[in-house]
């Protein structure tokens, strides 16, 4: 055993090798930690204000989401680096730098709006102050990423997804009439779309397709490769292919079912509920609690406001992790979860400074909901060009070697970027 890493053998408590859920990883914490508190507002709002005419596009993007994160994790795995390395080996630095800069300002602002739901979610069920909530979910995190190691970091946030069950059963205790939304859930309206509806549907594919998850689902295949004895890229080992790229797969198709299906139910459930009682305008996650309580009950309301500090919980360390990924792999930093603090230490400080000035943006006067605006913008903007690069560079030989990407999983990335594109412009053509 190197001293720099934390390596830990399996001991009870941790999974065993050859269970199912030992087998999901990456993509199924990439696919939870993309309902975080900041998403749930977006999809509460989305049922809340139009009711059952949103819900198509949580089934539209699923492929399109599982396009996008096959590649990002097939050039982790393939080429043993994140994305942010392997734009610095084959891109402009302006590039580079551009994307990693804007990429670290909306994850923090992002980290702002999580923790601060979740402090307001825990002040909803047992009292006190939001604020000081805040605090302690924020630095909890921290510490979880800093003093645990990797191998035993990833069963947490593997167990840390099941608090996205609040929101299948919170579908469970409302009423719901099945077969007046079977339609609905398949296919758009009909009716001319009004722009609060299209500035909607391009917030809610800004949340499901997020450039945060592509760095983090890279960067976890790589840490998956390094955590294993003799592990290596498989442009290197290439005769393992076969059994990692169906590995992937499954892990993936099932983190973002399950990602895009809990966004589904919890756009069902405030259509329901709140849109049926003429209820709206949702603008957080913790209105949308409160607003179902005397609707749907206090146990819809337990439920729906615990599962925000579970995903946040899941929420905010991708963010923070992402983002010193991308920093680490611009500027040359050791980066691993399974680093020791003295080994990787400007790693770790983008973590801490993420979190913490994340976590001070909410006792500043700026508004939070106009902060998760420009947040989204910037994923938004900066989505494209990460999407277009990426699928540049899964059809690089010279990246790639001779696995590059099929022609497949090329056609259905490159749809995924055009239809992200069209949503850019869409949101700045409602903007304007």
């Amino acid at each position: 055993m190197t001293p720099h890493l934390r390596h830990e053998t399996a001991t009870d408590g941790t999974l065993e090798k050859g269970s199912w859920l030992s087998k999901l990883g990456p993509g199924l914490i990439t696919g939870a930690a993309d309902d975080d508190p900041s998403g749930i507002a977006s999809y509460s709002q989305a049922g809340a204000q139009f009711g059952l005419g949103m819900l198509w596009t949580l089934i539209f993007t699923y492929p399109l989401m599982v396009g996008i994160q096959l590649v990002s994790a097939r050039i982790g795995r393939v080429t043993g680096h994140g994305l942010a390395t392997n734009l610095r080996r084959h891109y402009p630095p302006w590039l580079l730098y551009g994307i990693v800069s804007l990429l670290l300002i909306a994850n923090t602002i992002n980290i702002a709006a999580d923790v601060a739901a979740m402090g307001e979610a825990a002040r909803l069920v047992v009292g006190g102050h939001a604020h000081f909530y805040a605090i302690g979910f924020g630095l909890l995190s921290v510490l979880l990423q800093v003093f645990i190691p990797y191998s035993r970091y990833v069963s947490v946030l593997k167990w840390l997804t099941l608090a996205l069950l609040a929101y299948v059963g919170t579908v469970f205790v409302v009423h719901i009439s099945w077969s007046s939304f079977l339609s609905r859930a398949v296919l758009p309206p009909v009716f001319p779309w009004k722009s609060e509806y299209i500035t909607t549907m391009v917030a809610v594919f800004g949340t499901t397709i997020s450039p945060y998850l592509f760095f983090w689902q890279a960067s976890q295949e790589v840490e998956e490769l390094n955590s294993k004895p003799g592990g290596q890229a498989l442009r290197i080992a290439p005769q393992l292919a076969r059994a990692d790229f169906a590995r992937i797969k499954i892990d993936t198709y099932i983190g973002m079912g399950f990602s895009n299906l809990v966004a589904f139910f919890i756009m069902l459930t405030t259509a329901v509920t709140l849109n049926a009682n003429g209820i709206t305008d949702i603008q957080t996650s913790s209105q949308a609690a409160m607003a179902l309580r005397p609707i749907a009950g206090d146990f819809a309301f337990a439920l729906f406001t615990m599962g925000i500090v579970g995903t946040g919980m899941l929420a905010v360390p991708v963010l923070a992790g992402s983002a010193a990924y991308a920093m680490a792999g611009a500027f040359k930093w050791k980066n691993s979860l399974e680093y020791t603090v003295s080994v990787a230490p400007q790693f770790y400080a983008i973590i801490v400074v993420a979190t913490a000035v994340g976590t001070l943006l909410i006792f500043t006067p700026i508004d939070p909901i106009k902060a998760l605006y420009w947040s989204a913008v910037i994923n938004g903007v900066i989505s494209v060009p990460i999407m277009v690069v990426m699928m540049l560079m899964a059809a690089r030989t010279d990246v790639m070697g001779r696995l590059v990407v099929t022609s497949r999983l090329r056609r259905l990335g490159w749809l995924s970027t055009a239809v992200m594109a069209a949503a850019v412009v869409a949101m700045f053509v409602t903007a304007y």
